[in-house]
């Protein structure tokens, strides 16, 4: 793999992982929006616990690449001095509010759509249009002009990461991250949790997944003459650039996102297969294919001003301990919450 060009290899590490990913996650059930219904509908906490497990497995796997020397994360898109907290909260609640009206977040889309669900497939594409949209297109004018300026530079900081502005340096500084993962999971790992072992390993073996993301773009497929960031798992921006590289394979290289996405839907198709449980589905009203539409174009909206979706900011960048990240997923949480009080209780 060394002779290979090093977007090469990032786009072969992201669909081995991104199989793991979608194999994982689908066996697991591991769904974020699902997590939040079982918790407030059934009083039902697994899958939420699961979900922290995957943060606190993600923040001790990536400081750990970073106290090797591997791993640097000043290039990271989530650490920048500059909190955009318009973004995160703004995008974070359109986020969480498409979400509820999907049913599921665009991760999640993509599990559905390797199981033979065609409205996944409707999401993944008006997901897909609206996130490139976002990024370069007409609503991209929106978001540059209403949102991006709602943000707050740290002037004088390296970066947003906690122990940074907290002035937490040197062996502390290294402690830091460890002592937020233990607590982290301390909170999860209850009397009664801990004999659901199949969440645990889910959960664990997300956050592994998460790491070993980070690793496969700063370590193995690290370039220092690429400007590209260092990333890992995230689904709303690479579901466009997904799309456009189907349509534009001529004229782009692939690279990590796009081997992820492809991934993600391979190890789902799998995980349902060899479960039995792959059948097709289509909508089973206009009513349900418009509340589907609705969401996916707030989804794409929202992910790209947020920086993120429930993997991206839920568990790759709060890996980070960015603040933005925390701002992001909060808002997510937050806006799910809302979306799921006016589809159910209203």
């Amino acid at each position: 793999m060394l002779e290979l060009p090093p977007f090469i290899v990032r786009t072969l590490l992201g669909f081995i992982l991104g199989i793991a990913l979608g194999f994982v996650a689908r066996r697991g059930r591991f769904c974020t929006l699902g997590a939040i219904e079982d918790a407030v509908y059934g009083n039902d906490t697994k899958r939420l616990r699961s979900w922290l497990i995957a943060i606190a497995v993600a923040i001790a796997g990536v400081h750990l690449l970073e106290i090797a020397g591997t791993l640097d994360l000043s290039r990271a898109i989530y650490t920048v001095p500059r909190i955009e907290w318009g973004g995160a909260v703004v995008g974070g609640l359109l986020f969480g509010l498409g979400m509820a009206l999907v049913g599921t977040c665009g991760f999640g889309a993509l599990l559905r759509l390797g199981g033979g669900d065609l409205k996944a497939l409707v999401v993944f594409m008006v997901m897909a249009l609206t996130a490139m949209a976002t990024m370069r297109g007409a609503t991209g004018l929106l978001r540059a002009h209403a949102i991006d300026p709602l943000s707050y530079d740290l002037v004088g900081r390296a970066s947003q990461r906690i122990p940074e502005l907290l002035g937490i340096t040197g062996a502390a500084g290294w402690i830091f991250p460890f002592l937020v993962a233990a607590t982290i999971a301390g909170l999860a790992c209850t009397a009664g949790f801990l004999r659901s072992t199949r969440s645990i390993a889910t959960g664990a073996m997300m956050g592994i997944i998460v790491v070993v993301g980070w690793w496969a773009t700063g370590v193995a497929g690290f370039d220092p003459f690429d400007t590209r960031r260092v990333e890992s798992f995230s689904f709303v921006a690479p579901l466009g650039e997904t799309l456009l590289y189907v349509m534009l394979a001529t004229g782009l290289r692939p690279d990590f996102p796009v081997g992820a996405v492809a991934g993600a839907i391979l190890g789902a198709f799998l995980a349902a297969r060899s479960a039995g449980q792959f059948r097709w589905e289509a909508p089973d009203d206009a009513r349900e294919m418009k509340r589907h539409l609705l969401g996916a174009v707030l989804m794409g909206f929202g992910g790209v001003a947020a920086l993120g979706c429930t993997i991206g900011q839920g568990i790759t960048g709060v890996s980070t301990l960015a603040v933005g990240s925390f701002i992001a997923i909060t808002s997510i949480l937050v806006g799910a919450r809302f979306g799921l009080y006016l589809l159910i209780e209203r």
